[in-house]
């Protein structure tokens, strides 16, 4: 399977620009065979901390504008993650669409918002592309084990991390290393693939983000890295066929 980590300049209240940029990227995508792209976290609308910008910026899945734009950035073969604010009835989430062929085919909501006002997910789907299987975890995630294992006991062999480490910039500084060495404990710790999406630039606050999107492998390597304050796109080929994890792979997964 071939798999595509896209670092991308934060974008905030364009959701236009933002399909545009995305619909670019993923005939880029089509034209080089890739199977599974990854975008940052809240992408789609622009990340925030802030309760009233989420709620203000949240899209409900069945929005008609929102299946329209997906239907305009996701027509052809590649499947995409793509991060975005959430609103449901119960609140709002910080989610990512899973999409394909220009529709939906599933979401998956953050189980450890940091985000004010952003309702905890509780749910661990799991997608098959190919002859791999694959699961969500959005940024803050990966710092409870448990959520990582959840996905990989139900027969994922590649966890998607889409993640936003814009903060300020003594915190940017400080947790970029983190970031990456906490994508290799992850693969550790679950024996499965672990590819993250950052993005980077600034916000109106000051706020930075130098960029932590890689790609490692199930021993903790990681095989490939993107270039510090800048866009870039990581492409790698998994293998055709994931390796058989020590969980248990009756679970039933998700088909794309």
């Amino acid at each position: 399977m071939r798999i595509a980590a896209f670092q991308r300049l934060a974008l905030f209240d364009a959701v236009e620009q933002a399909a545009e940029v995305l619909a670019r990227d993923l005939a880029w995508a089509v034209a080089e065979g890739i199977d599974l792209a990854l975008f940052p976290e809240c992408y789609l609308q622009g990340h925030s901390y802030n309760e009233a910008i989420a709620r203000r910026r949240a899209l409900s899945l069945n929005d008609p504008g929102l299946n329209a734009l997906v239907a305009r950035f996701a027509g052809g073969k590649t499947t995409a993650v793509v991060g975005f604010f959430e609103r449901r009835d119960d609140g709002v989430y910080n989610s990512a669409l899973v999409v394909k062929s220009g529709r939906i085919i599933g979401v998956y909501a953050k189980a450890h918002p940091l985000e004010k006002g952003c309702m905890p997910g509780t749910d661990f789907p799991i997608w098959e592309e190919g002859n791999w299987r694959f699961g969500i975890n959005i940024c803050a995630d990966l710092r409870y084990p448990y959520t990582a294992r959840r996905v990989a006991k139900k027969g994922a062999g590649l966890i998607c991390n889409p993640v936003n480490l814009m903060l300020r910039p003594h915190k940017a500084e400080m947790w970029h290393k983190p970031g990456i060495s906490g994508l290799q404990i992850c693969a550790r710790h679950t024996s499965c693939w672990v590819m993250a999406s950052d993005v980077v630039g600034s916000n109106d606050d000051g706020w930075v983000s130098y960029g932590s999107t890689a790609i490692v492998d199930p021993n903790g390597v990681v095989v490939a890295k993107a270039k510090p304050y800048c866009e870039d796109v990581l492409v790698f080929d998994l293998p055709y066929r994931q390796p058989i994890p020590g969980f248990d792979q009756k679970a039933a997964a998700i088909a794309t």
